[in-house]
């Protein structure tokens, strides 16, 4: 499976991650497969719709998303982030504090989202604080991941990462 690190200083308004980077999955994952992925995998909270259209971040979960059918552009990173075009199987993990926006999209499009047990997605669209940022660099890493699970890229990828 391919899956590729970007990591994302802090951009205008939005903290982004100071030391996670984001994952992108490029993998076909069959219809209706993100739900049972996810789940069999310990991620909760799971819906399916689609992506703000502003630029957003959250500070209490780390997230995934998996596009279920469609295409889009979104920017991650926030402000002067970078543009990713994506498509049904795709699947991105942001780490808490990313920004992430919807640019446009084909009518059809949807993702699949979850988040690690015990986490929870508030919808941050101002300046991070320093409590915001203190809880960010606070929250617990995911005990799998959410599409390889326990021993998969972001276990892995991220523990190196606050290691380092």
């Amino acid at each position: 499976m391919d899956v590729k690190p970007f990591t994302f200083d802090a951009s205008e308004w939005v903290p982004n991650n100071p030391e996670l980077p984001v994952l992108i999955y490029n993998a076909p994952i069959p219809d209706g497969g993100f739900e049972r992925l996810f789940a069999r995998h310990g991620w909760t909270g799971i819906w399916t719709n689609g992506v703000f259209t502003y630029q957003h971040y959250h500070s209490g979960a780390h997230e995934v998303l998996g596009v279920a059918s469609g295409t889009a552009t979104l920017l991650i990173g926030g402000p002067g982030g970078r543009e990713f075009a994506v498509k049904a199987g795709s699947c991105l993990i942001l780490p808490a504090g990313t920004g992430h926006q919807n640019l446009g999209s084909s009518a059809d499009f949807q993702v699949v989202g979850a988040y690690p047990p015990r986490q929870h997605a508030d919808i941050l669209t101002s300046a991070a604080t320093q409590e915001t940022v203190a809880r960010i660099k606070g929250l617990r890493l995911p005990d799998t991941d959410p599409v390889q699970g326990p021993s998969g890229s972001l276990t892995k990828l991220w523990r190196e990462s606050t290691t380092a």
